[in-house]
């Protein structure tokens, strides 16, 4: 997504699989005055453009992005972890499982992209010799029977194929998605942070002015308004003793 180049933007780059629509929804709702530029990146990119200064901040996945290029001095805050699953043919054998482990795989073979979007010491299986560009790639060759491929869930679900299906390998590695950006942290890499964070838009830390306090009279007021509107008092012009019959 591209900005006119006289109108401020945060530039926030993503990898395959992240979904940051909801932050840059209220990012929107919050910041009309500087445009959040989502840029797409691969996992092994991610360190060098936030070094060279290319995006202001990344969601990709930690620590796997900062074994890729120069990063620099940086900070980083994990957000959530995500399973690991073995991509298969929906007719292979391994379906019978609702879960597997890595000793399940060893006599398998695997493809191993060069996009990396899963750190695996001591890999299962046996590696092809092929190494695929892109997880995307590594997909479309599982379909043929190739081999198999160990991915984060949510890369899964972004190739899905009808001939394919996944299964959670419940002991491998699992993934961190996280926030890189470099140091020092700036206003609008704060602000990211907070919306991240669910910090809410009147956060102290936030860019609204507070709320003026208001005075005893005020809130006496107030409180015997809303006490009103719920029937608990009468309001001022209501007769004493009204609806009730009178003595004689």
């Amino acid at each position: 997504m591209s900005t006119p180049d006289d109108v401020p933007a945060f530039r926030l780059a993503y990898v395959p699989g992240v979904t940051p629509s909801k932050w840059a929804r209220i990012w929107a709702e919050r910041r009309r005055d500087v445009a959040l530029q989502l840029i797409t990146l691969d996992v092994s990119s991610c360190a060098q453009a936030v070094h060279d200064g290319q995006v202001d901040m990344a969601i990709t996945r930690l620590p796997d992005a900062l074994r890729h290029g120069e990063v620099g001095e940086h900070h980083t805050i994990d957000l959530y972890d995500e399973t690991t699953v073995a991509v298969v043919p929906k007719d292979h054998v391994l379906t019978a499982a609702d879960e597997l482990t890595l000793a399940d795989l060893d006599d398998e073979q695997f493809l191993w992209p060069l996009d990396e979007p899963l750190t695996v010491a001591g890999r299962p299986g046996r590696a092809v010799d092929h190494r695929p560009e892109t997880t995307g790639d590594a997909i479309e060759l599982v379909a043929t029977g190739m081999a198999l491929v160990l991915v984060p869930q949510s890369l899964a679900r972004l190739h899905h194929r009808r001939d394919l299906t996944y299964r959670p390998v419940i002991d491998a590695p699992k993934g961190t998605v996280g926030l890189l950006w470099p140091s020092p942290t700036t206003d609008l890499a704060d602000e990211f942070i907070g919306i991240v964070r669910g910090r809410k838009s009147t956060s102290s830390r936030g860019r609204s002015e507070p709320t003026a306090k208001r005075s005893a009279k005020e809130k006496a007021a107030a409180k015997r308004t809303a006490r009103e509107a719920a029937g608990k008092v009468r309001g001022k012009g209501a007769r004493r003793g009204a609806g009730r019959p009178k003595r004689r």
